[in-house]
C-alpha cells in the first residue's frame, strides 16, 4: 500500500515537472523569438533591414483581405515544405491571425529546426498590429485555397 502510494506520488510529481518544463520552454520562446507590434514598428521607423511575411491560412486571408505594408505573402504549407522561402541570413518576422499565433509558431519551429535563428513571430499577429493603431493595406493579389490534398 505504501509502495503504491509512493509510486503514485512520484508519477504525479513527474507529470507536474513535465508540464512546468513545457510552459517554461514556451515562455522562453515567446521572449526570445517574438516581437510586439510596437517593437516591429520601431524597427520600421529606424529603417532597419527586416523582412515581414504574412503566413496566414488562405481562409483567414479571404476573411481579412488586408496586409501589413511591406509584408510578403507566403502560404504556410509552402513554407513548411520549403523553409528557405524565408532567408536564413536576414532578420525576418512572420505573422498570422490564429489564436495563440499557432501558424506563426509552427513556421517558427520549422525554421528554427533548420537553423534559421534570425526569425521571429509577431506576437498577437495582424489583430495586435491593427489594435495598436498601425497601418494595413488591402491585399488584392490572387492566392489559392489549400484543399489539404
Amino acid at each position: 500500500m505504501v509502495a503504491t502510494l509512493t509510486a503514485l506520488c512520484a508519477v504525479c510529481l513527474l507529470i507536474v515537472l513535465v508540464v512546468w518544463s513545457r510552459r517554461s520552454k514556451a515562455r522562453h520562446e515567446i521572449e526570445q523569438y517574438s516581437i510586439t507590434p510596437e517593437g516591429l514598428q520601431a524597427l520600421f521607423a529606424s529603417n532597419q533591414d527586416v523582412l515581414l511575411f504574412d503566413v496566414r491560412l488562405p481562409l483567414d486571408l479571404l476573411a481579412y483581405s488586408e496586409i501589413i505594408p511591406g509584408a510578403k505573402r507566403l502560404a504556410p504549407s509552402e513554407v513548411m515544405e520549403n523553409p528557405s522561402l524565408i532567408p536564413k541570413d536576414k532578420d525576418s518576422i512572420v505573422y498570422c491571425t490564429c489564436p495563440s499565433d499557432k501558424t506563426s509558431r509552427a513556421i517558427l519551429h520549422r525554421v528554427l529546426a533548420m537553423g534559421f535563428l534570425r526569425t521571429k513571430f509577431l506576437r498577437g499577429g495582424l489583430e495586435a498590429w491593427k489594435a495598436s493603431g498601425f497601418p494595413v493595406e488591402p491585399y488584392g493579389k490572387a492566392f489559392h485555397l489549400d484543399t489539404g490534398k
